[in-house]
């Protein structure tokens, strides 16, 4: 299966990353239901800002633990060096 590593701008302007294997049920998810994660409790998700495909389970877990260790400056490079999709 195809997952992937996403990360999302609230309206706080903090960026949340997860993974799925479907990005926009998942930000459906966070904006709309109680399947959401708990960061969006008092945030609203406000836009997907990047998008890494082409990950089996485990490395897009890995992934996302990579990038949740990056500082908020480092996750912007990061942005700025890649675009969405």
């Amino acid at each position: 299966m195809n997952w992937f590593v996403y990360i999302i701008r609230s309206d706080d302007d903090s960026l949340y990353t997860g993974v799925t294997t479907d990005v926009a049920r998942r930000f459906d998810e966070h904006a709309d239901g109680p399947r959401g994660a708990r960061y969006f409790n008092g945030r609203k998700p406000v836009e997907i800002v990047y998008i890494e495909q082409g990950h089996s389970r485990s490395s897009a877990l890995q992934r996302e633990a990579e990038i949740k260790k990056m500082s908020r400056q480092e996750k912007i490079e990061m942005l700025k060096s890649r675009s969405c999709a």
